[in-house]
């Protein structure tokens, strides 16, 4: 593997430490539900979620690392609860909300995070392979959203939900499905917007573009060399990045805002050429020059 295209996610010594421009105390108080909270952009927010004088509880399927990092948010001074859960089961969803609410009773904002696609051709992407990808990041969302909002209701209590999708908007060749569910995220985030405001609901979304952290790694080599030319400022983004953006959308900073999406991508949706399986010869620039030569 290229040192240009090794990614890891940032260690926790960073974490700790990294400067923000965010006031200590921001979040006493407050309590964040943060799903995909054990590693990656989930782990980076709930760390800062924390640092700022928050709580937070963190969802995921792996129970060991979301009780590593529970240990890491405690030991930064705050109280981190994980719930290892599926957001695919609305069962399991409500469950979740219900803990929720029993050890904090009350919860100011929800991180939809969690979430996951595989690099493959549109043509070969089996049923089960595009259920499993939409009922993740879309369905599971939706219920997450949902379950939240009509507890918010219940009890009178304002909320406040940021979702993580991704910088679909010149298309996502390779991960069509995540393209797909990420799409209906923002225009479903866009809807209960309106909906959900007499409950003083705000809901936004965040679309991160190439943010290196292990993830990256999922991928072919030419893949991640992809990722690090898929903005005009030609370098990856970090967890930081995202983590900060979905402060500045939690707190008061981003009162006024809802219904919108924060790009946060270094400018591809404007300029980049992500391929997550590695650029088709089809598409290389030498490959468009020696046909242009050939007049096709």
């Amino acid at each position: 593997m290229s040192e240009t295209v090794k990614a890891a996610d940032m260690s926790e010594a960073e974490i700790a430490s990294r400067a923000t421009v965010y006031r200590d105390g921001l979040f006493r108080g407050q309590v964040a539900l943060i799903s995909g909270g054990g590693t990656g952009l989930g782990k980076a927010a709930a760390a800062l979620f924390v640092r700022l004088g928050g709580s937070v509880v963190i969802c995921g399927r792996n129970s060991e690392r979301l009780k590593e990092t529970a240990e890491f948010l405690r030991s930064l001074g705050g109280k981190a609860t994980p719930i290892a859960m599926t957001i695919r089961d609305p069962e399991q969803v409500a469950q979740l909300m219900d803990r929720v609410w029993d050890e904090y009773d009350r919860l100011d904002v929800l991180v939809n995070n969690a979430g996951g696609q595989f690099a493959q051709a549109t043509m070969d992407v089996s049923a089960n392979g595009w259920k499993a990808v939409v009922d993740t990041n879309l369905n599971g969302t939706f219920y997450m959203m949902q379950q939240a909002a009509r507890r918010w209701r219940e009890r009178g209590q304002p909320g406040n939900i940021i979702n993580i999708v991704a910088a679909f908007w010149r298309g996502l060749p390779q991960v069509a499905h995540t393209c797909a569910a990420r799409a209906g995220v923002v225009f479903l985030t866009r809807t209960v917007a309106i909906e959900w405001a007499p409950h003083r609901i705000r809901a936004n979304c965040i679309a991160p573009g190439t943010i290196r952290t292990d993830a990256f790694n999922y991928y072919s080599e030419t893949g991640r060399a992809s990722f690090e030319q898929a903005n005009p400022m030609l370098h990856a983004g970090d967890p930081w990045d995202i983590a900060e953006a979905i402060v500045y959308l939690a707190s008061d900073a981003g009162k006024f805002v809802t219904g919108e999406v924060l790009n946060v991508d270094g400018g591809q949706q404007l300029w980049g050429d992500p391929w997550f399986a590695g650029r088709p010869a089809y598409f290389e620039l030498d490959y468009a020059a020696s046909r242009l030569r050939e007049g096709q």
